[in-house]
């Protein structure tokens, strides 16, 4: 064996038994709070991604879709069919097409009663809430009411908030936050949206 070969074989034992410390000193099970957020592509397939794992485990997931909710999701119109998944679409879609503060905050306070609702069920394993974050930043939900819906859920129940700019103290509560990083986007290159790629 070279001397390469025999430094890469230990690196390699190295970062073993660093995933074997890690993994030994995990002794805590309950539910996490998953943060997708960033300027980059892939926060809400990443999440329903998430989804279709637990689906798969035969675990009830809940989906409270924010902004989006009117867009064809190829994902959600994949999985609506399965009983053990459950979804709630805010009913006026982008609020920048609508341009209607009172009818937003309407739409986004009826949809949020659904999702603090999942958020008290111990049956849900998993909630999902794409895009809350701009729910936050235009001031259509109260931080305190998530926070506290939130932090009061059932210890099992995982939940995955989506969307870019997260609130600070929402990412500080949270177990595991992902930051998509934009280097590229084709739609800054002109390039439309593709079904079944992008949506």
């Amino acid at each position: 064996m070279s001397d390469r070969q025999q430094r890469h074989q230990q690196a390699m034992q190295k970062l073993k038994s660093h995933v074997d410390e890690k993994i030994a000193a995990a002794t805590e099970q309950r539910g996490l709070l998953l943060i997708f957020t960033g300027n980059g592509k892939g926060k809400t397939t990443a999440a329903w991604g998430t989804v279709t794992r637990a689906l798969g485990y035969g675990y009830r997931v809940g989906v409270i879709q924010f902004i989006k909710g009117l867009w064809e999701c190829g994902e959600r119109d994949r999985l609506i069919d399965d009983p053990s998944l459950e979804v709630h679409v805010m009913a006026t879609g982008f609020t920048w097409e609508t341009q209607n503060r009172d009818s937003d905050t309407a739409a986004c306070l009826e949809v949020w009663r659904e999702a603090e609702r999942m958020l008290a069920d111990p049956d849900l394993y998993l909630v999902v809430l794409d895009e809350l974050t701009y729910m936050l930043k235009f001031g259509y939900l109260e931080f305190e009411t998530v926070r506290r819906a939130i932090a009061n859920r059932p210890p099992e129940q995982s939940v995955i908030v989506t969307g870019r700019n997260a609130h600070r103290e929402l990412v500080e509560m949270a177990d595991t936050v992902t930051e998509m990083q934009e280097t590229r986007h084709a739609f800054n290159a002109g390039i439309q949206a593709r079904r079944g790629i992008d949506y």
